[in-house]
């Protein structure tokens, strides 16, 4: 059977995979995407109460890479984030108005319309192929090039191989890169709240000792229905209770936590659980093939980085493969993916230590416990400069940008 080349092999075409290869085409590469599952699957018409938080600076990348017209027609933008220990009204208040550049902190979308336009973006660049459903039964790395074969007998060839396979990597297991990982002792609930108050483009994400509470604004339905995304972590044991809760309990349960500042509460989305737990990489890469997303970290949803790393990886690493192109080296040269992996690995750690550090630090019970936390985020609200600097990180503004993150495409 004929061999199909390409200057990258991406394997997994989730928001992560999908991206890099908009990027990569954006530069002129050919890029291959190989994806296990059917991603029409991922797009059904029902909201299945998933959405993301995505960073100003991740959410110029996107733009520029022709998504634009999503972030206008179906993004809330995140004008403030207020935070608290609990319903204490000693808070930690982070404002759009106060951002350099002056622009919103973020901007939230349904999962399911961004996976929609990444898929038809990518599927109207003649740089990329998409190969979907797939299964791979032979990856072969060597000195001269990386390999694919799929279970139909098609074969794959290209410089390196992108793992953007998830935080079950098999291609990270194949090459024995370990992961240091734990779980915590809790588990996320999402859904999707209709509220009777409007929300202001404000985020609000209360502390308890199971975890936080994060209400997320979203987008007014046609109708003027008021919304909020929600990410609640329970303890683990708890978690299948909340979910046998019906709909009524359950927003009766969030409203009492919110201190009713939205009004009344109801449901509009089927509540998922998901367990929790962190991990990251001994390295990044392995004989022709670089790890980007959650194959290489992933962490605790408290201040919603989880995708934002993994988008602030994708353009990290279009930056290197274009440098390295333009001067002519091997795009699986060991001295590219080192490049790479020195440019996020400071960043990735120092986020997943961030928001251990917090969840922990929430986490501790009592009322001096309490008291010290509530100071402390009073505090830093009334020092504008460090306020600034933790409002900076949280955009993913911190460190030197790839021009993507500064909405270029280099």
């Amino acid at each position: 059977m004929t061999q199909q080349t390409a200057d990258i092999l991406i394997v997994g075409g989730g928001l992560v995979g999908q991206t890099l290869a908009l990027a990569l085409a954006a530069q002129d590469f050919s890029v291959i995407v190989i994806e296990r599952a059917d991603p029409q699957a991922h797009l059904a018409p029902a909201f299945d109460g998933r959405a993301s938080a995505i960073a100003s600076s991740t959410g110029r990348m996107l733009r520029v890479l022709g998504l634009a017209d999503l972030f206008e027609r179906e993004g809330c933008a995140i004008r403030a984030i207020r935070v608290t220990d609990g319903l204490s009204p000693l808070h930690l208040h982070f404002d759009s108005e106060e951002a350099t550049p002056a622009e919103p902190l973020g901007t939230m979308l349904e999962n399911r319309a961004l996976r929609t336009a990444l898929l038809e973006r990518v599927r109207a660049q003649p740089n990329i192929a998409l190969v979907a459903p797939a299964e791979i039964v032979s990856v072969v790395r060597d000195s001269v090039s990386a390999r694919i074969t799929l279970a139909d007998g098609r074969l794959f060839s290209a410089p390196v191989i992108i793992a953007a396979d998830g935080r079950r990597s098999a291609l990270r297991e194949q090459a024995g890169i370990r992961i240091a990982q734990w779980r915590y002792d809790a588990a996320a609930i999402v859904t999707m709240l209709s509220h009777e108050l409007p929300h202001d483009h404000v985020a609000s994400e209360l502390f308890y000792p199971a975890g936080p509470f994060a209400q997320l604004p979203m987008r007014d339905l046609a109708d003027g229905t008021h919304r909020s995304a929600l990410v609640w972590t329970v303890r683990a044991a708890d978690a299948a209770g909340v979910m046998q809760l019906g709909p009524r309990a359950l927003a009766a349960e969030a409203e009492k936590r919110m201190g009713s500042f939205l009004g009344r509460i109801a449901l509009i989305a089927p509540a998922a659980s998901y367990p929790l737990g962190l991990h990251h990489a001994e390295r990044y890469s392995s004989q022709r093939l670089i790890l980007v997303g959650d194959a290489a970290h992933g962490i605790h949803p408290i201040a919603g980085q989880g995708l934002n790393m993994g988008l602030r990886d994708v353009a990290a690493l279009a930056q290197t493969l274009t440098e390295a192109s333009r001067i002519g080296e091997d795009l699986g040269a060991p001295d590219v993916a080192e490049r790479y992996e020195r440019w996020r690995r400071a960043d990735n750690a120092a986020v997943a230590i961030a928001t251990d550090g917090l969840a922990r630090l929430f986490a501790v019970p009592g009322k001096p416990a309490a008291a010290l936390r509530r100071t402390g985020l009073a505090v830093v609200n009334h020092i504008p400069p460090l306020r600034r600097a933790f409002m900076a990180v949280a955009r993913g503004e911190a460190g030197t940008l790839p021009p993507l993150l500064r909405g270029e495409l280099g």
